[in-house]
């Protein structure tokens, strides 16, 4: 009986494959400064440039909140899910206060557990954000001990165009508004901070809105700093990722409600003379419901110029 059963369930798992192709969807991947930083804007009519390139793996997967590895091994080489991409970021200081940012990139995936060994990838531009920052607080120019610097932004975000159709594509691929709070904020002994980032994206097109939220502690060291903190990815609505592990077959919905924690770190150099930052992050899915566990590396720079 259970044989019978584990049959019907591989062939149910097929006929969903087959049938899911034309809806199957992506994982969030939306290009955001780490660490708060964004908390922080340039002085008005200075630009900030930045160079971003990032890389993750992830050798098992969440359907649902069931725990699968999705390891494949050809040529003596172990395989997984595979993102690799690169963009470019923009910031302008409008104004005393008030910065407009925008990041433009191109990202690649790929796997083979899911097509039988076969390479299956897709290449194409990142999902765009754009975006308008205010500054209601600065730490240094309050005589209030407790404020912090506290930033509000208003984003968007434009559908990139990679394809949306295979699993684990590196995007929603969906328009949306996110409103966002930034803050960071000095204390205990000297360089000791404090930073914190939550929004709120509604995903228009796929529905399935996201909340991100990230907190963590940062220490300055003269012109270094180190970063350490959580960050929890949460949709509020969508569906469960179906997958069969004996025929490796996965449905992937449109609107998955793709669900993670991980742990977020790195550290930065900031030259004295053309304040040129110079970082390094990574971040690790340790836990997580309709998702993959990535490992996350990559490495940025950003170059001032121009303002006062």
């Amino acid at each position: 009986m259970r044989k019978v059963f584990g049959s019907c369930t591989g062939l149910l798992a097929s006929l969903f494959l087959i049938l899911g192709l034309e809806t199957v969807w992506a994982s969030e991947n939306v290009p955001h400064a780490p660490f708060a930083q964004w908390a922080d804007v340039p002085p008005a009519g200075q630009f900030v440039a930045g160079l971003n390139y990032q890389r993750a793996e992830a050798y098992h997967i969440w359907a649902g909140t069931t725990y699968h590895n999705v390891t494949t091994i050809a040529d003596g080489e172990s395989y997984g899910i595979d993102i690799n991409q690169g963009y470019i970021t923009l910031q302008y200081g409008l104004a005393e206060k008030w910065a407009a940012d925008l990041a433009l990139g191109a990202t690649t995936v790929g796997w083979r557990f899911f097509s039988q060994g076969k390479v299956t990838s897709t290449v194409g531009v990142m999902d765009i954000p754009f975006g308008v920052r205010y500054q209601a607080f600065h730490e240094d120019e309050t005589n209030c001990g407790w404020v912090p610097t506290l930033t509000f932004r208003a984003g968007a975000v434009l559908p990139g165009s990679y394809n949306q159709y295979i699993a684990f594509s590196p995007g929603d691929r969906s328009a949306a508004i996110e409103p966002e709070v930034l803050l960071r904020k000095h204390f205990g002994w000297p360089g000791l901070g404090l930073y914190g980032d939550a929004l709120f994206r509604w995903n228009h097109t796929t529905h399935n809105d996201h909340y991100i939220a990230s907190a963590g502690l940062f220490q300055k060291i003269k012109g270094w700093e180190l970063n350490v903190g959580y960050r929890r990815l949460g949709s509020t609505q969508g569906d469960d990722i179906v997958f069969d592990p004996a025929t490796h077959a996965i449905m992937y919905p449109r609107s998955v409600r793709e669900n993670s924690d991980s742990t977020e770190a790195g550290f930065s150099y900031t030259t004295i003379k053309r304040q040129i930052q110079y970082g390094f992050y990574t971040r690790t899915v340790w836990s997580g419901a309709n998702t993959d566990g990535k490992f996350w590396l990559g490495g940025y720079v950003n170059i001032p110029f121009g303002g006062k």
